[in-house]
């Protein structure tokens, strides 16, 4: 009785609580109200004394606690408070693009123990950076670009161990690069940052010997245009993972080391513009090279390196003015990505033989300051060639003549286009937006630090990265109508430079929120542009119009409506509490009766001793599902008879049952040798037990009894999705209908990344696997593969590889590192399949690489119209489908960081469907093996290796695992 009565206490006490308005918490308002004092222009609402209920712009809470700051391109003038170390709650801190905030950076900063981010990006900030900042321990994105930040890097920025961003470029620093000793911590230890961005400084001395191993996980190295000297140390070709390096503009001498070469996923390398000696470097290990630049060192006179036509991947050879003679040989202007090639005052010579089988991506070939006496005249090539200052020049007349000056044709340009819409003309400094509306756009500029081309022409990039911007506003429900893109052009720091302007939707200005969220967007780098771009940051202009909120006394009406929301909320958890003590007292009840059940005796398992009671792997114990005896699942199916028998695969067979209850049943029944091992039998019956969405197959139940394997579920009437698309079941599915199957399957893979416990990784993700009810809801089936998702940073697990080729992710396949982004592949490669009904995978052709060979985004539903399924009724206007397509590829794209969530896609596909006039909800009316542990090195659907995985059957190759 006593627990009971304290039981009571404290559920009244609950509710005297909720009852109560929340207020913010006193110290952190007092830090408000002295940026209050201190800084202009600050948000209007910034009024009262409750910023936490009141709802601050820019100023979000949790349990009346100052949790984070978002207050980019706000206008706002003056010093950062020294009382900011007092928020010590506070995760997030984003003053970015607001160049009116001076001065230092207060020591007080080392108070935020809590702080994950902070962006400071664009601001005017000065004076040293407080070595307090390495107090911080919680810090995983440090970007203080692009101020004016003097003095040395703090040695005690080594200590952030979570860190992964660091970004100091575009300041005044001086001094060398810190590294550790027996007395400072340096930045050698940051082994698991993956951005050293420092260029544009005035950094000098050596690059530490120590700053460099194996043990590090750098991508990007950006150095440029410092005052560092000495040679490139040796140990930066321990790093591998290294995908960017910039170390041009400084004073570096010296040999350049041999083990650069080992760098082989390295694919932007400027080294341009130092002081390197010796043989010129042989970089033919970097096989994936697009931007390579020598230019301006002094390496001892070299014969022109034939390597360089075996860097298929190569867009740019910039090596002008770094001694190297001979002839150019005529494969090397066949590279298929080779659009610019610049080798200018070198001392090339012999005639010039550009071949006839040239790129079609070649625009400029500038060989002026050479010593080439001839050129040899083939026909077809009609962009720049350039040979001035060649002995070809001197007094020709002949087919050399017309390459002998430059030309007058201005530099490229490019603007986002109209959409099929004549342009407003707009008043009040309004612009009219790609969809010819005018509004106040949000607008800046775009810089990309190590693009992967160079031909600036090309419109296919812009329109990339145009629809890449709109999408990941849109997914991130910032109220964007259209995105627009001008005057791309490349500046002294060889960074293109493009510029953005972002247009509202339905109204025409942005609010200070909204500003504020899509300046996160980008100041975090929450949006990932298309690799081909490369690393990036933002710089904002200011904003002027902001639309305005609600009256004033909305604040004292939403505290009004807490208080009420809070009283009602008190007195339904009251009523749930009691209910659910209840209902487990009732459970317990039914579970006693259940354990002395009359009719069969338990089941176990054939092969093992399984408990059910106990836990699996990562899973926990299992409660829910019944337990079947064997004679119960043969009455259902009358003795498994073949007028039950409704599939089969290498696991054994389905059948069609009805239980004693009446209910219609799909009982899987393994093969006494089923290659379906025991481990992964319990594993669908454990996480089938916890996991309950309708997008998802439900278990009833299962028996493991002598040798027979049995699991019973949900019976599922039109079959799986492959059997529709292939018009095997006689269920047409138009665009709308694949439009709401795809949205079901995932919100079904959406809940088991984000909602399960613990997160589940799929690992089997194909149309076999995706079932259609009797409404067409899809549900996500067959989870004998799926793992439970780590609880670590990185969110890996190491694995053999197990799936059906053709929806196998790429990177999972070579690297044995499964991840939640393996499922979003999986998911796109079905995408496509719902857009063309073909096989993914059959006679060395391979779905992903058809759609994307043959994607126009200048032609009407991308030049797509030969590949798309008939029966999507192509007669009529397919609304969406243009994006359908782009969230297919971008689910698809090679690396799972550019990968979206599942949650993104079906934020995207909500989108989508309302574009098409729908409504977003879901309710409406073979095999071959694969399954190894080694790692491997080539990628398995390129070239030839698709080959190896095709039966050249009608059926997709899967693996030999029950599907």
């Amino acid at each position: 009785m006593m627990g009971r009565g304290i039981m009571l206490f404290s559920l009244v006490g609950l509710f005297q609580f909720l009852i109560v308005e929340a207020a913010t918490d006193s110290q952190d308002f007092a830090v408000l109200r002295s940026f209050k004092t201190q800084w202009q222009n600050i948000p209007p609402n910034w009024v009262g004394s409750d910023p936490c209920s009141e709802g601050w712009e820019g100023v979000v809470c949790t349990d009346s606690r100052v949790f984070s700051i978002q207050l980019s391109t706000m206008g706002l003038k003056g010093q950062l408070s020294g009382d900011i170390g007092s928020l010590t709650e506070l995760q997030t801190l984003d003053l970015s693009y607001n160049t009116g905030l001076t001065g230092p950076l207060p020591p007080s900063i080392g108070g935020l123990k809590k702080l994950t981010n902070l962006i400071l990006v664009g601001c005017s900030f000065s004076g040293p950076i407080p070595s307090e900042i390495g107090s911080l321990p919680k810090l995983v994105f440090l970007s203080l670009n692009s101020n004016s930040f003097n003095g040395n890097i703090p040695p005690t920025i080594g200590s952030l161990s979570n860190l992964y961003w660091l970004d100091l470029a575009d300041n005044q620093l001086s001094g060398s690069i810190p590294v550790s000793n027996e007395n400072t911590t340096g930045l050698d230890m940051l082994t698991h940052t993956k951005h050293f961005h420092f260029g544009k400084n005035q950094l000098s001395g050596a690059i530490p010997d120590k700053l460099f191993s194996s043990n590090m996980k750098l991508i990007h190295v950006l150095f440029e245009d410092n005052k560092f000297t000495g040679t490139i140390p040796a140990t930066l070709g321990l790093v591998k993972t290294l995908e960017v390096l910039r170390l041009d503009r400084n004073s570096l001498s010296g040999n350049v080391p041999t083990n650069l070469n080992n760098l082989t996923s390295v694919s932007e390398l400027h080294l341009s513009n130092n002081h390197f000696v010796g043989p010129f470097p042989d970089l033919s290990g970097m096989q994936v090279l697009n931007f390579m630049d020598l230019s301006n060192n002094t390496f001892a006179v070299s014969d022109f390196p034939s390597y360089f036509s075996t860097l298929k991947s190569l867009t740019t050879l910039e090596a002008e003015n770094t001694n190297l003679q001979g002839l150019l040989p005529p494969a090397l202007f066949v590279l298929p990505q080779l659009q610019t090639l610049n080798l200018k005052k070198n001392l090339l010579n012999g005639s010039l033989d550009i071949g006839s089988s040239f790129s079609d991506q070649l625009e400029l070939i500038d060989l002026q300051g050479n010593s080439i006496t001839g050129y040899v005249e083939r026909g077809g090539y009609q962009n720049e060639l350039r040979l001035m200052d060649n002995p070809v020049c001197r007094g020709s007349m002949g087919v050399a003549a017309k390459f002998c000056h430059l030309p007058t044709h201005s530099s490229p340009s490019y603007s986002t286009p109209p959409n099929n819409c004549v342009p407003s003309l707009c008043t009040n400094g309004q612009s009219s937006s790609p969809n010819c509306e005018c509004s106040y756009p949000y607008s800046g500029t775009l810089f990309f630090r190590s693009p992967s081309f160079s031909d600036l022409g090309n419109t296919s990039y812009y329109t990339s990265l145009q629809s890449a911007l709109l999408r990941s506003f849109q997914t991130h429900d910032a109220p964007v109508d259209s995105v627009s893109l001008s005057n791309p052009r490349e500046d002294a720091d060889s960074y293109l430079e493009v510029s953005l302007q972002v247009f509202p939707s339905d109204k025409q200005s942005f609010g200070r929120s909204e500003i504020a969220k899509m300046g996160f967007l980008l100041s975090n780098q929450t949006f990932k542009p298309p690799k081909t771009f490369g690393p990036y940051f933002f710089i904002a202009s200011q904003y002027g119009n902001f639309a305005e909120l609600v009256s004033p006394g909305a604040p004292k009406k939403m505290r009004l409506w807490i208080i009420v929301g809070a009283s009602v909320g008190g007195f339904i958890l009251l009523a749930l509490i009691f209910i659910g003590i209840y209902l487990c007292c009732r459970k317990r009840t039914v579970t006693t009766v259940n354990e002395h059940r009359d009719g069969s005796e338990p089941c176990h398992s054939g092969a093992t001793s399984w408990d059910p009671t106990r836990s699996v792997g990562t899973f926990p114990q299992l409660k829910g599902p019944k337990v079947f005896s064997s004679d119960e699942l043969r009455n259902a199916t009358n003795n498994f008879s073949k007028a039950n028998d409704i599939g089969s695969g290498g696991y054994g067979k389905v059948y069609r049952g009805t239980l004693a209850s009446r209910q219609l049943v799909a009982i899987k029944r393994a093969l006494p040798r089923s290659l379906q091992g025991d481990n992964e039998l319990t594993t669908e019956v454990e996480l089938l037990s916890r996991v309950h969405h309708k997008n998802l197959v439900s278990l009833v139940g299962f028996c493991f009894e002598g040798k027979e394997q049995m699991l019973v579920y949900e019976f599922v009437p039109n079959g799986t999705l492959k059997e529709s698309l292939s018009g095997k079941s006689g269920v047409r599915l138009d665009w709308n209908r694949r439009l709401r199957v795809a949205l079901g399957a995932a919100k079904g893979l959406s809940y088991l990344h984000d909602l399960a416990n613990p997160p589940i990784i799929h690992r089997d993700i194909k149309t076999n696997n995706i079932l259609l009810d009797e409404r067409l809801n899809a549900k996500v089936a067959d989870f004998g593969l799926s793992k439970p998702m780590p609880d670590s940073e990185n969110g890996q697990i190491v694995t053999q590889v197990k799936g059906t080729m053709g929806y196998l992710d790429p990177e999972y396949y070579m690297s044995n590192q499964l991840t939640d982004k393996s499922d979003v592949y999986s998911f796109g490669v079905v995408l496509l399949e719902l857009l063309t009904a073909r096989v993914p995978l059959e006679r060395n052709r391979y779905i992903v690489s058809e759609i994307r060979a043959a994607m126009d985004r200048e032609r009407d539903r991308y030049g797509l119209s030969e590949l798309l399924d008939p029966a999507l009724g192509l007669t009529n206007p397919l609304k969406g489908l243009e994006q359908f397509v782009d969230l297919a590829m971008w689910c698809v794209e090679e690396t799972g960081d550019e990968r979206p969530t599942m949650s993104e896609v079906v934020k995207e596909i909500e989108r989508i469907m309302k574009m098409a006039g729908m409504s977003t909800k879901t309710d409406y009316a073979t095999s071959g093996a694969f399954d190894t542990t080694s790692t491997r090195s080539y990628h398995p659907y390129h070239n030839n290796n698709v080959a190896s995985f095709d039966n050249s059957g009608a059926c997709t190759p899967s693996r030999v695992d029950p599907q």
